[in-house]
């Protein structure tokens, strides 16, 4: 199935939505993406963990500052744990340190739901809604147009797409209310396999829930390199406004490496627009390897 197709195919079942929901006139949420290749780009702060918390010097209000000033692109991606807060006057001192740094936040990545959204007691799938339900007010405070959901796992059951779509169609659901896009990461090797979230995405049926492709982590699998490019042009074809750029990923001592252009005209093909977050994931410190990332970007963009 094409991305048109499913498109369609998916705004059908959303019944009485048509004027409920903001979408455009190609069936997709009405977000407005940058179409230069500089301000198409983000940093996100996961690569940059190590500066924030008890023992870093960064607080996610320095950052939207520190990315303009450092990698001169205005796109930031918070990770939710480095949110000292929720409450809604930090939010309002963070939307400052945005305005001030004349930078806008494409994305949260929330990795803590506090339970599995496939579990099979259904009072613990209820937990990871409401906290996901959560981060989508989060992401309507701080200006962003998305969250990311983590898939975890747990302890005596298996990946269930039909339970995890049940969950995630009342978050997608919920986000649409608030014009908000719900995404999937192809990032943990065990709960999100690139066609484990394609086939979530497919029951749930809406155009607010899609996929946001990381470029490497689908290497994870150890299935090489092939897999991962077929995974790729899959979750491009239903992506919509966040991906993660990133040349390679370390898991242990094992480092992956991808081919960039590739990527990006794997991203090309789908007719893909939205952002492209840079998430550099190794040991070293990331703030070179991000800077290299950006500039291959911005080459391979224009």
């Amino acid at each position: 199935m094409n991305r048109r197709t499913f498109l369609q195919t998916s705004f059908a079942g959303v019944t009485g939505a048509v004027t409920a929901l903001r979408l455009n006139a190609a069936g997709n949420p009405d977000v407005s993406f940058p179409t230069a290749p500089r301000e198409r780009l983000a940093v996100a702060s996961y690569p940059f963990r190590k500066s924030f918390g008890r023992h870093g010097k960064m607080t996610l209000l320095d950052f939207p500052k520190f990315v303009v000033e450092q990698y001169n692109v205005p796109g930031i991606e918070p990770l939710d744990e480095h949110f000292a807060s929720t409450e809604p006057a930090y939010l309002e001192k963070f939307r400052k340190a945005l305005d001030d740094a004349k930078a806008h936040v494409v994305n949260v990545p929330v990795g803590r739901v506090h339970g599995s959204f496939y579990d099979p007691d259904a009072a613990k799938r209820k937990v990871a809604v409401e906290t996901a339900k959560k981060w989508v007010d989060v992401a309507v405070a701080v200006g962003s147009p998305s969250v990311r959901n983590h898939i975890q796992g747990g302890k005596g059951f298996k990946p269930d797409s039909t339970l995890a779509a049940e969950a995630l169609k009342q978050v997608a659901d919920y986000g649409a209310e608030k014009n908000v896009v719900v995404h999937l990461e192809n990032d943990d090797a065990q709960t999100e396999e690139a066609f484990f979230l394609l086939d979530i995405i497919g029951k749930v049926g809406t155009p607010w829930l899609r996929t946001l492709p990381d470029f490497c982590n689908s290497m994870l699998l150890g299935r090489g390199e092939d897999y991962n490019y077929k995974a790729m042009s899959a979750l491009f074809e239903h992506a919509y406004g966040i991906c993660h750029v990133k040349d390679s990923e370390q898991d242990g001592k094992k480092m992956y490496h991808i081919d960039m252009a590739k990527t990006f005209g794997i991203a090309k093909a789908a007719n893909y627009r939205g952002y492209f977050s840079m998430e550099f994931d190794a040991d070293a410190d990331a703030a070179a390897p991000t800077k290299e990332l950006v500039e291959t970007s911005l080459k391979l963009l224009s």
